[in-house]
């Protein structure tokens, strides 16, 4: 079966993050992806200089609604969704998933709320974190936060396996029945190690891998991706982290072999489809 994703994300021309590190993976793996694009930079952010130009929300909601006079959004099986960069998008794929949902009520959103990270803090607008926290959250089935955005959506820090657990139990009680927290760092997690954690229906899965010597951006947008296809594809919760974090690992390490500064989605691609190396799930 051919899985059709709507994702509304930023793209850019030269690297890969937002829709540029989302969209090929799901389509390597088979998927049709409807791209939407927020912003069309040269390149992201992290670079410290760019050109190119942030799209307003009505272009989301007219392309929206392109794709639904085509009567496609009966076939849409799931929304993706990242960085949000105002307040005014973020209310713009609210609407959009509700009216996927409206037209295919078994689809299911994926929302990976970008607000900061440990080593920068917040780097979104204001507005942005509340409204992941209050309106999109709420409304998403699969969330894939990183430590730092957890931390900050349930309020409280995560420094041992029993605060992981407990923040994940705690955003799924505002809506996401699944969850994924991407990057784990806590008092067990030796210093050559990253872990990732996901939780649903009360049990909890954990898969560590070896902390790679890279640095760079469109990981996250990337893991969002693989574990919701997988969740569409079927699989358990503790299956779809394991696929997600093995093909993400070694697209990963294929990037810090290369000493590339950008994620090496397409020369690793085969990764995405059979992982070089299978981290299996433990359960927490």
């Amino acid at each position: 079966m051919t899985h059709s994703i709507l994702s509304i994300q930023s793209w850019v021309a030269y690297g890969h993050v937002g829709n540029a590190s989302a969209m090929f993976p799901l389509q390597r793996l088979g998927a049709e992806v409807w791209a939407i694009n927020t912003v069309q930079f040269s390149n992201h952010t992290g670079y410290g200089a760019w050109r190119g130009q942030v799209f307003d929300a009505q272009l989301i909601r007219d392309c929206v609604e392109g794709i639904a006079e085509r009567g496609a959004l009966t076939r849409c099986n799931a929304i993706l969704s990242g960085y949000m960069g105002s307040a005014a998008i973020g209310e713009a794929i609210l609407d959009a998933a509700a009216r996927v949902k409206a037209a295919n009520p078994s689809a299911i959103w994926c929302c990976d709320p970008v607000i900061g990270d440990v080593d920068r803090g917040i780097y979104v607008r204001q507005g942005i974190p509340e409204f992941f926290r209050d309106h999109a959250l709420p409304a998403a089935e699969i969330a894939t936060p990183n430590q730092f955005e957890l931390e900050w959506l349930t309020g409280g820090a995560i420094a041992t396996l029993a605060d992981a657990k407990r923040a994940i139990a705690a955003l799924q009680a505002r809506g996401p029945r699944r969850v994924l927290l991407t990057s784990l760092r806590i008092d067990d997690t030796p210093t050559d190690a990253i872990e990732m954690l996901a939780g649903e229906g009360g049990g909890f899965w954990r898969v560590r891998m070896p902390l790679l010597p890279v640095s760079v951006n469109g990981a996250g947008d990337a893991i969002a991706a693989l574990f919701l296809f997988h969740t569409l594809a079927g699989r358990g919760v503790a299956e779809a982290l394991s696929a997600s974090a093995s093909s993400i690992h070694g697209v990963l390490a294929a990037t810090a072999a290369a000493g590339a500064r950008e994620i090496q989605t397409v020369a690793a691609q085969e990764e995405f489809v059979r992982p070089s190396q299978i981290f299996a799930p433990r359960w927490a």
